[in-house]
């Protein structure tokens, strides 16, 4: 379960939830979650559509191999030990990463892009990114 502790309810709920699996003598698991923003995860949809766009890739193609495979593989790599398949691979997912996983990969990608020569607007370049948003509309078919 996740609660947010800044919330007094939430708070009130973790407390009681946790004086249970004490009482049980549970064996728990306790990881604090950065939940990214929505903004970034708007923004990097964004740019990874208009590298999509610029390549004639899909949107999905663009996320896998360039932003996840090829920029930032130590982030999203993983490896699991199966019991029966001994140890196995995945790729993780943008949501499962933490906020400052996620600036790190962005960063990344834009510096690798405009190494190949094509240029990701910044978070803060507002006219860009409603044009990207724009056009995004305009080939949503092809995307």
């Amino acid at each position: 379960m996740t609660y947010n502790l800044a919330d007094e309810y939430d708070l009130q709920r973790g407390d009681a939830r946790w004086e249970l699996l004490k009482r049980r003598k549970a064996m728990v698991d306790l990881t604090e979650k950065t939940v990214r923003t929505g903004r970034q995860n708007s923004y990097v949809h964004l740019i990874i559509a208009a590298l999509a766009m610029e390549t004639g890739n899909t949107i999905e193609y663009v996320k896998q191999v360039y932003f996840k495979k090829h920029c930032n593989e130590d982030i999203f790599h993983r490896v699991k030990i199966d019991p029966i398949l001994g140890m196995q691979p995945y790729w993780r997912s943008s949501k499962d990463i933490s906020k400052e996983e996620m600036s790190l990969a962005i960063d990344r990608f834009r510096i690798w892009a405009s190494q190949e020569g094509y240029y990701l607007p910044s978070p803060d370049d507002k006219r860009l990114l409603e044009s990207i948003e724009y056009k995004m509309g305009q080939q949503r078919q092809y995307l």
